[in-house]
């Protein structure tokens, strides 16, 4: 099947835009209620960790076990993005897990891609931090919430099966956002945003629901 090279650039274009902080607070713009988790958005580069086709270190393994640090594998999604608290330079429970439709991926590709990342995720594990990272513990919480993007090219039973499935979902190119960061105003800080054991799950697409 011949894959239109429209849908290869904006794959490719995006995955590029979601290397850096400014890239990521543009995606999530386009989701509020990931938008509202991030610590601060005056200092989105103290208040996420961006990993782009990230690495995890499984700690349930027999080499984990003996001492020889665990298993290295590449999650399934094409990025990652780990809240930290500026203020005390940890990581936070809040693990999005950024799924961009693949040329030439069909649906069950997609979400199998997502149930992979479930069953990887379910085990101990840590993240690979790059280089300027490595002072923050990066030990996963096993509660990444997924956001899927598709493009103009994606076909309409994969954005369809992704709504009946309840997964949040997002189109690139974006339009212009209704949600503008208050980068003049006070910070958010992580004590003051809602819990996300109180939000609403369907909106968050939290990693133990059903979708």
């Amino acid at each position: 099947m011949a894959v239109p090279s429209d849908h290869c650039d904006d794959y490719e274009t995006l995955l590029s835009l979601c290397t850096d902080h400014g890239g990521v607070l543009t995606l999530l713009q386009h989701y509020r209620p990931y938008l509202e988790t991030i610590p601060s958005l005056r200092r989105p580069q103290d208040s996420m960790v961006v990993l782009p086709l990230p690495n995890i270190r499984l700690s349930e393994t027999p080499e984990a076990s003996s001492g020889q640090g665990g298993t290295m594998v590449n999650l399934p999604c094409d990025v990652a993005v780990i809240m930290c608290d500026p203020e005390w330079k940890i990581t936070t429970e809040t693990e999005i897990l950024v799924f961009i439709h693949r040329p030439p991926e069909d649906f069950s590709q997609l979400l199998r891609r997502w149930r992979q990342t479930q069953i990887l995720l379910h085990q101990g594990y840590e993240w690979v931090m790059p280089h300027r990272y490595q002072h923050l513990i990066g030990t996963g919480s096993g509660r990444g919430h997924p956001l899927f993007v598709v493009f103009p090219e994606t076909p309409s039973r994969i954005s369809r099966g992704l709504g009946g499935a309840g997964l949040p979902t997002v189109r690139f190119p974006f339009q212009p956002s209704q949600v503008n960061p208050r980068h003049g105003q006070d910070d958010h800080h992580w004590q003051d945003l809602p819990a996300l054991e109180d939000s609403d799950r369907s909106r968050l697409g939290d990693g133990s629901q059903d979708g």
